[in-house]
């Protein structure tokens, strides 16, 4: 992941020693000039047990003191924060955190609880409901309850209306979709460090540009101020440890929730070292907010989106390659942008025997979907079912 990258360049120039790890050797990440080391690990999804073995063995012959997940490993992570807590500082909450907060369902329940904005949210788990619920509202929003990155969303407004047909969802009990009225307003996206509920570093960006209108490859800080007074009261009720990410709609109404991500993404891009290692590595830290004003992107992700759609967003490409950062300016590190293209040529010729779409096939091994996960404690395994049962 681009952020991933990012934070380590962020750590090693803050004066950290980064160690790197991915379950695919060539992961642009891993071949930084800033990473002290690199090891590939086991499939998380697929091989969570030794997967968390490797873990361990790299913290300990390493004299690792702090792990920092990047993406979803950190829900594997955490079933074992326990044991991995004996060797180093899990930078990662509990849990049952993580899956309220993945589940859009159980996460609309507990904003709500909260008594904070959010659209009326009904959860469907048969076409039947499926059919009646899109029958509620003129203007509907329809995702799957875990899912990320706009990858399948179901509507019949906006630039994505009948890009999924209604007829090609079915959800069950194990798979539920959740269905919201479709409302007016841009999207914006918060990224924070919470260590035991205390936010020690907080920003707010909107998305000028996305890949397909999907991923964002364009970032730009925003006011922060009332984001963070709503995540506050979330970070704190569930005692909240690691990184969190949340999207909203700005309304006329002001900000309301979208759903939440428990863990890093592309804000991270738009600090400074000093910052996001003090966010990341300084629980007692006061918070930090990021001011409006700071800009960057994914140049390499540009150029793609330039010659895509007839070629109708090259003028556009060109200005903003020449006034916008690109993420990777300045740092003189050139390896992962080469391992970047070699990534990029693997995953999308697993995207085309797999007849998936290309993120489908980047997140695979590394993406939670709600399913038990091998060695969970019995606790968890319960919260999973209720999750399941609403």
């Amino acid at each position: 992941m681009p952020f991933a990258l990012g934070i380590v360049r962020q750590l090693s120039a803050a004066g950290h020693e980064v160690y790197g790890a991915d379950s695919y050797s060539r992961a642009p990440g891993s071949h930084s000039k800033y990473l002290s080391g690199h090891f590939v690990y086991p499939s998380a999804s697929e091989r969570t047990e030794a997967f968390v073995d490797e873990l361990e063995r790299i913290i300990t012959e390493n004299a690792i003191d702090v792990v920092v997940p990047a993406f979803e490993e950190a829900f594997f992570i955490s079933t074992q924060r326990e044991r991995l807590d004996r060797s180093a500082r899990i930078f990662v909450g509990q849990f049952p955190a993580l899956a309220r907060l993945h589940d859009k369902a159980a996460f609309e329940e507990l904003v709500r609880r909260l008594g904070l904005p959010i659209p009326e949210t009904v959860v469907v788990t048969s076409d039947q409901e499926l059919e009646a619920a899109i029958g509620r509202f003129d203007r509907y929003f329809g995702r799957a309850v875990f899912s990320r990155g706009g990858v399948e969303l179901l509507t019949n407004t906006g630039p994505l209306a009948g890009a999924l047909d209604p007829a090609a969802v079915h959800p069950t009990p194990d798979e539920p979709w959740v269905i919201q009225p479709f409302v007016e307003g841009e999207t914006v996206c918060t990224y924070s460090t919470v260590h035991s509920g205390n936010v020690t570093c907080h920003l707010m960006y909107r998305i000028p540009r996305q890949w397909h209108h999907s991923t964002g490859i364009q970032f730009e800080s925003v006011d922060a101020s009332d984001s963070l007074r709503l995540i506050e009261p979330i970070a704190a009720e569930l005692d909240y440890t690691g990184q969190m990410s949340f999207d909203f709609l700005v309304t006329d109404d002001g900000l309301s929730f979208v759903e939440c991500n428990p863990r890093a993404t592309d804000g991270a891009l738009l600090l400074a070292p000093e910052e996001i290692a003090r966010g990341l590595l300084e629980p007692h830290a006061d918070t930090f907010v990021l001011p409006p004003g700071t800009s960057t992107q994914l140049d390499l992700a540009l150029v793609g989106d330039a010659f895509s759609d007839h070629m109708k967003r090259f003028p556009q490409t060109i200005r903003d390659l020449a006034r916008v950062r690109d993420a990777g300016d300045g740092w003189h590190d050139p390896l992962p942008t080469l391992y970047s293209a070699f990534s990029l040529a693997h995953f999308a010729g697993a995207s085309l025997e797999e007849h998936t779409k290309l993120q489908d096939a980047m997140d695979a091994d590394m993406c939670w979907d709600g399913e038990r996960i091998s060695g969970t404690s019995e606790d968890d395994a319960k919260l999973l079912a209720a999750l399941r049962s609403g």
